[in-house]
């Protein structure tokens, strides 16, 4: 399995995985040239696609998708309530909703929920033989039945929007504010560290911080808190990187 996270953040968010022979991204937040750009960088044209898993219908998660499946037809994944919301796939011909474990033969994907003010919105576990990989961004917190579930992976790709008092002292007015700490907004350092205190386990090689704001959080300042709360709880673990907005990560070879 082979992991990139080609952008992450308010702007826009996709990342791209090889498992096996098989082409995957997981949204298509930014637009169509810069991620055909990046995945150009890695070898990989937008028509190599095969597969799209789509976490919720914000426009940084799916903004692109319209052009992209004009020009490319991979088979496209949602829970059935985004639906309302992105009316424009009822025609698509490769359209399939999420079951609560896809078996693909190389590989399994398992959704889960997360806690956001979208419809249908969750996160995904991609497994391959004894490898795997979780993806979590835009929640409000994690549900505590999830935890066993999301244990011991080798590689997470996990939300560290916020730092508190950034948020608390910026510009946003009140009720954005109170949205993004609200239970349906967004993971803050503190919280992305406690989580990942929680699942990190004998297996865990590397870790990327995701969904970063670029009002109220800095890569330092995200990667600090979470280190810290992750030695709070007991835990060392210092392979993490940070996901940027216009930069995609390195591959990651699990």
């Amino acid at each position: 399995m082979l992991v990139s996270v080609l952008a992450s953040g308010s702007e826009g968010n996709s990342t791209y995985l090889k498992i096996g022979n098989k082409n995957i991204l997981i949204d298509i937040g930014m637009n169509n040239k810069y991620i055909a750009t990046k995945l150009g960088e890695l070898g990989v044209e937008t028509k190599d696609i095969d597969y799209v898993f789509i976490t919720h219908t914000h426009t940084d998660h799916t903004g692109a998708m319209k052009v992209f499946f004009k020009k490319n037809t991979p088979f496209v994944f949602v829970d059935e309530k985004m639906m309302i919301e992105l009316p424009f796939l009822e025609d698509y011909p490769n359209l399939c909703f999420d079951s609560d474990e896809m078996d693909f033969g190389d590989f399994k994907v398992e959704p889960f929920r997360t806690s956001h003010d979208a419809p249908g919105s969750r996160g995904y576990i991609f497994k391959e033989g004894d490898k795997s990989f979780v993806y979590v961004t835009d929640t409000g917190y994690i549900n505590h039945k999830l935890f066993d579930k999301l244990s011991n992976h080798d590689l997470y790709v996990f939300e560290s929007n916020h730092d508190v008092e950034m948020l608390m002292h910026g510009p946003y007015p009140p009720w954005l504010k109170k949205r993004i700490r609200g239970d349906e907004g967004h993971l803050s350092n503190n919280q992305c560290g406690f989580y990942l205190s929680k699942f990190i386990g004998p297996k865990t090689k590397e870790i990327a911080l995701a969904h970063l704001s670029h009002e109220n959080n800095s890569p330092e300042l995200a990667m600090k808190t979470v280190k810290n709360e992750l030695e709070e709880n007991g835990i060392e673990f210092n392979n993490i990187i940070i996901a940027k907005q216009r930069e995609r990560t390195d591959l990651i070879k699990l």
